[in-house]
């Protein structure tokens, strides 16, 4: 087998232009197939990382999401009663109720965008989410008709940053702050007081969601048999945040796949040809290379697995190079509609060591479907025939 290794790399690197152009086809496959991927990780990673493991978040059964979920006061009471939720300071239990709704922001070229408000408790908030930090400007005033916003809508909307006025339920909002999420889907939202978002959006006692911490992470199972127990509670469901979250992520990832596959699907098919016509010239311009080959001794399987290979180590080279681009989308965020609460979720690409293994096994399997049948015309050649050139 070693002539014939050497015999593949010698041809490998005398046929330029035909194995450029060949590689460029799979490079651009793998770095669409490789991108689609980075799409679901990144949406994935920014709803999964919305929320504490020490928190859980309560709505009701049946809700797709928090903006069609319904807790009334009497419920909220009676959640805040339940026990191993964890106190402050005073005694006070960490507990927030949060009615949640859509508004619309207008972008720089007029568009208008949805995007989440949620009405949060200010005194219970950032124990909730430490990881949340105001990095400019301050907290909201609980009496006032103030927000603070995440980063990544201060970025894309100027109503939006310090010292503008958002109108919210006919009334004009200030903004007075910045909150850093770390990327999180709390960065892609605007926060107010849950009082004065009721009042303005007229929603009596009534919330979307009730968020609250855990005495301790592993009494989660002791809390939902709590709730469980309490016949009040029948109606409405008790989840960890993060996979809460999570959860919220599977509509748009499931679409972001589905449609990415079926694009990536068709270009594979025209690389795949490519591969294919690539070595078909191949075999008829070494005709004679051939069938010398098989006169010094060497096997049919031998020749097989030359061209195979070849074919293979041409689209593994475009894998390589498609995954190594596709790398640096990781620079990028894009905004885009989450299906499940409809409104804007802003989110990077995210590159994993599971996307780039993918990567190059859907670059290999290329390789190896356009090269099978090149391959096997070869190993087929009678060798009378290959001598004299046909």
């Amino acid at each position: 087998m070693t002539l014939p290794l050497k015999y593949m790399m010698k041809n490998f690197r005398n046929r330029k232009i035909s194995t450029v152009i060949t590689v460029a086809g799979i490079t651009l496959v793998i770095f669409v197939f490789s991108a689609v991927l980075m799409l679901a990780n990144g949406v994935r990673k920014t709803l999964a990382s919305t929320g504490s493991r020490d928190n859980v978040v309560v709505t009701r059964k049946g809700a797709n999401g928090e903006i069609s979920s319904i807790i009334s006061g009497e419920i909220q009471d009676v959640v805040a009663t339940l026990p191993y939720i964890a106190r402050d300071s005073s005694g006070a239990s960490i507990i927030s109720d949060q009615p949640v709704v859509v508004i619309n922001l207008s972008t720089p070229d007029g568009a208008l965008n949805n995007v989440t408000l949620r009405g949060v408790n200010a005194r219970t908030i950032f124990e909730l989410h430490p990881d949340v930090q105001i990095v400019r400007g301050r907290m909201f005033n609980p009496s006032l008709h103030e927000v603070i916003v995440g980063q990544s809508v201060a970025k894309r909307y100027a109503q939006a940053r310090i010292g503008g006025s958002i109108k919210l339920a006919g009334g004009q909002w200030t903004v007075v702050g910045v909150f850093d999420a770390h990327g999180s889907g709390f960065d892609s939202e605007i926060w107010g007081d849950y009082r004065q978002v009721q009042q303005a959006f007229h929603r009596g006692n009534y919330v979307s969601s009730i968020t609250l911490k855990l005495d301790n992470a592993p009494d989660f199972t002791k809390f939902k048999e709590a709730f469980s127990m309490d016949k009040r509670l029948s109606e409405y469901e008790a989840t960890p945040e993060p996979k809460y979250f999570a959860e919220q992520s599977q509509s748009l990832t499931t679409f972001i796949k589905v449609l990415g596959i079926f694009v990536t699907v068709i270009f594979s098919i025209g690389a795949a040809i490519g591969a294919m016509i690539t070595m078909y010239s191949e075999v008829a311009n070494r005709t004679v290379e051939i069938g010398t080959m098989r006169a010094l001794g060497f096997g049919r399987r031998s020749v097989l697995t030359v061209f195979l290979l070849e074919s293979i180590l041409i689209s593994l080279i475009g894998g390589i190079i498609g995954t190594a681009l596709a790398s640096f989308l990781q620079f990028i965020s894009i905004t885009t509609l989450n299906y499940t609460s409809f409104s804007d979720l802003t989110f990077s690409f995210t590159m994993t060591a599971s996307t780039v293994q993918a990567s190059i096994i859907f670059a290999i399997i290329m390789g190896f479907v356009g090269g099978f049948l090149p391959s096997a015309r070869a190993a087929r050649l009678n060798i009378v025939s290959a001598l004299r050139g046909g």
